[in-house]
């Protein structure tokens, strides 16, 4: 079961502003320390079947493709990208879009709440 604890708020805010400091690299070497799982590889350009995605992942190459630069500094393409990498098991995918969005969107309100980004 994916860690989603509320204890988990700082690294997950610490990831998105890794990103958005145009620092994935860097954030995906921690999420996979964290996760305890091989740091994928990024490669700019989509492989052939994905050109409309901003983002694919191939579980052979343990690869995360991203469209153009900025897709690569876009927290929520690279954190669902990540999602599934780390629910590839013997290079198939054990995770869902929908899935993936969620894990993603867990990262960004962490940030926004603990950036004060949240009004209420």
């Amino acid at each position: 079961m994916l860690k989603t604890l509320k204890a988990d708020f700082p690294l997950k805010a610490r990831t998105v502003h890794l990103i958005l400091s145009k620092k994935p690299e860097e954030a995906l070497k921690r999420l996979s320390e964290y996760y305890n799982v091989e740091v994928p590889k990024v490669k700019i350009g989509m492989p052939k079947g994905h050109v409309k995605s901003r983002g694919c992942y191939v579980a052979g190459k343990k690869t995360i493709y991203f469209s153009h630069r900025d897709a690569l500094y876009n927290p929520y393409v690279v954190l669902h990208e990540f999602y599934h990498h780390l629910r590839t098991i013997d290079r198939k995918h054990k995770g869902t879009e929908k899935l993936a969005d969620a894990f993603a969107k867990g990262f960004m309100e962490a940030y926004k709440e603990l950036a004060g980004l949240n009004h209420k």
